[in-house]
């Protein structure tokens, strides 16, 4: 799908009710600090309409610490698209789930300013272009891999400066596959950005320009062979690891065991293995992330996941259409 595709599923006329869907995203791949995303196939799920009075429903356990009121983020970003569109739609109905497990380094929060961005698009026919919810994402998120990520599907290779953001899509190897290793626990994007340090030496640096490098050459040749080489980091996974124990066993072992390469998803705590789907050995590389996590004290669930290759899509709904909270009973939701 193409950058201009990525809201098309909808009509460019004002949409009475919409339901969004859009992927979970992992960040820096190792060495591509804030600037290398993947859309991952885990998914939120959010029902706007322009309402008489605001109502925000929020399904599932993991929903219950979110705001339900005008200062929910969703509701929030879709107020920004209608200020940045020049409309007034002061009060909504939002329903939203999400498969996403919420700050654990699967781009939840990215996945929540991108679907409200396309729904509040969509409900006033298309009025921002792809690249300005791409702008308004990027600001918001302070960084462009996950949002980047999620609008657009694939592999996200981008920068923002501050004032504007830019990006390329890859298109991910058919046979690119990704294990995750999820804990148990928490852990905040703020906090994991709190240890980084302020200045880094030069040679680290020029060891993660060479490597990000490398990893985006690899990614977009479908060199899978050199993925184990590319994706290694200096600037944020070493100064993280105290925060997950097991960390630096599982990036300095996960190639033995099967892996292409390893890498923190995000800021954490979820690792992440990068997989030949062709591979025999993906037991084993499941089993050395479940033990060495295990080993340390620390429950976590194990999930295979592909890229996602379509970014945010955006559906009207009929009048007779299933509630949210009715629609996600259905066994496949994808």
């Amino acid at each position: 799908m193409n950058n201009d595709q990525a809201h098309e599923v909808v009509s460019k006329e004002k949409q009475t009710r919409v339901r969004v869907k859009v992927p979970g995203s992992t960040a820096n791949l190792g060495p591509g600090f804030d600037a290398l995303g993947m859309a991952l196939n885990l998914y939120a799920w959010i029902d706007m309409a322009i309402a008489d009075k605001t109502s925000i429903h929020l399904i599932g356990k993991q929903m219950e610490d979110i705001p339900a009121d005008k200062s929910n983020l969703i509701f929030k970003v879709a107020q920004m698209v209608f200020e940045r569109a020049g409309v007034h739609h002061p009060e909504l109905e939002i329903s939203m789930y999400s498969d996403i497990p919420l700050t654990r380094g699967l781009g939840s929060s990215a996945s929540a300013i991108v679907g409200a961005l396309a729904g509040a698009n969509a409900l006033i026919g298309g009025k921002l272009s792809d690249d300005e919810l791409f702008q308004i994402s990027s600001s918001l998120e302070k960084h462009p891999d996950n949002v980047g990520a999620s609008l657009f599907g694939g592999i996200v290779v981008a920068f923002w400066d501050g004032a504007r953001a830019e990006f390329i899509r890859l298109e991910p190897h058919p046979h690119l596959e990704v294990l995750v290793a999820i804990p148990a626990f928490q852990l905040s994007t703020e906090k994991a950005r709190n240890v980084l340090p302020k200045q880094i030496a030069l040679n680290d640096a020029v060891f993660n320009l060479s490597h990000s490098s490398l990893l985006v050459a690899a990614l977009s040749t479908g060199n899978l062979d050199m993925i184990r080489l590319a994706m290694k980091d200096k600037l944020h996974q070493p100064y993280r690891a105290a925060m997950i124990p097991g960390m630096l066993h599982i990036l300095e072992h996960a190639t033995e065991h099967g892996a292409l390469g390893a890498a923190l998803s995000g800021a954490g705590p979820t690792m992440l293995a990068l997989v030949d789907g062709r591979s025999e050995r993906k037991r084993e590389l499941e089993d050395f992330l479940q033990s060495t996590l295990n080993k340390e004290g620390i429950e976590a669930e194990t999930l295979w996941l592909t890229p996602c290759l379509d970014g945010v899509t955006v559906s009207s709904l009929s009048e007779g259409s299933p509630k949210l909270h009715q629609w996600i009973d259905r066994e496949d939701r994808e």
